[in-house]
């Protein structure tokens, strides 16, 4: 089976083009990353940010498409579910003695 180069859907920062080229190479996508960094640093920084843009509108999107997260819990099939997230209120600020604030 031959595996296609995708953007990753699951391993994002920015547009997860470089999670993608992670996953078809075969490696954790944190090297890729420091690696890239690495290279666009030491090429002046424009080619590999500018290389970068290219990658991310040439490289088709894995999976179809950007898809919610399972690990996002805000995100639900449903409408209105979000009252299952209410805070707490806040808690009240301590009261502090005023010749306490400086060490000076």
């Amino acid at each position: 089976m031959r595996k296609n180069l995708t953007k990753s859907p699951d391993n994002v920062v920015l547009t997860g083009t470089l999670g993608g080229i992670a996953e078809f190479i075969g490696i954790d996508a944190t090297i890729v990353r420091v690696v890239y960094v690495f290279l666009s640093l030491v090429t002046t920084g424009f080619p590999g940010v500018l290389l970068y843009i290219v990658m991310a509108l040439v490289i088709p999107s894995g999976k179809g498409g950007r898809r919610p997260s399972s690990r996002n819990p805000y995100h639900s099939g449903s409408k209105g579910s979000y009252k299952q997230f209410r805070q707490e209120p806040p808690k009240e600020a301590e009261k502090i003695d005023d010749d306490d604030w400086s060490d000076f």
